[in-house]
């Protein structure tokens, strides 16, 4: 827990019909990516959304907001991840935004998800960092340019990828510190996330 301003990362699998009742949060930015089944969110101010797969949604916690995710299919898990990063900016009107990101603009390439200025159709966060999601497999590869005076954190979430020579399988992570810049090549059937975080 806590690696430059990436505070948490859970990943959590909740069973049909089943979810987490209201509860509340202050002054964090919380991004949830859900990787497959639907959650229901709903908040205090008003809020009232599914996030199917495939969608990046962000809330700004700020001055204080409470909210519920259920799994409201009787059949289906459904599996995400939840993601707090420190704001740079205390006591905020809180706010919400949800964002589609198609799986063929994470195809072979990284794709921005959420940033601090919300370009290209990420999500914007409250908080000098930015996150980045790809799909490899086969011969597809990617590289990154990192500031080495900054801290970077890569989730593989599914299959087999390799990173700066690391080879990791589904679950793995890297912590990533005084590096130029990721290679990520060597995929198959991978998902990652990977965050550029300040120090």
């Amino acid at each position: 827990m806590g690696w430059g301003n990436l505070r948490v990362i859970n990943e959590d699998r909740v069973a049909a019909g089943m979810g987490f009742g209201k509860h509340g949060h202050r002054n964090m930015e919380i991004i949830s990516y859900v990787l497959s089944g639907e959650l229901a969110h709903q908040d205090s101010m008003g809020n009232i959304e599914s996030i199917p797969p495939g969608d990046v949604q962000r809330m700004s916690a700020g001055s204080g907001v409470t909210h519920s995710e259920f799994n409201h299919d009787k059949a289906h898990t459904t599996h995400f991840l939840q993601i707090w990063i420190e704001p740079n900016v205390s006591e905020i009107e809180p706010s919400y935004e949800q964002k589609t990101i198609p799986a063929i603009e994470k195809d072979g390439k990284l794709r921005i998800i959420a940033s601090p200025t919300g370009n290209d159709g990420a999500v914007k966060i409250h908080a000098d960092a930015t996150i980045y999601a790809g799909l490899f497999n086969g011969p597809q590869s990617a590289t990154l340019k990192l500031d080495p005076k900054r801290k970077s954190y890569a989730h593989l979430i599914r299959g087999i990828l390799t990173i700066n020579g690391q080879k990791l399988v589904g679950g793995d992570a890297l912590f990533i510190d005084d590096e130029s810049s990721l290679v990520i090549s060597d995929g198959v059937d991978a998902e990652v996330l990977i965050f550029d975080l300040s120090h």
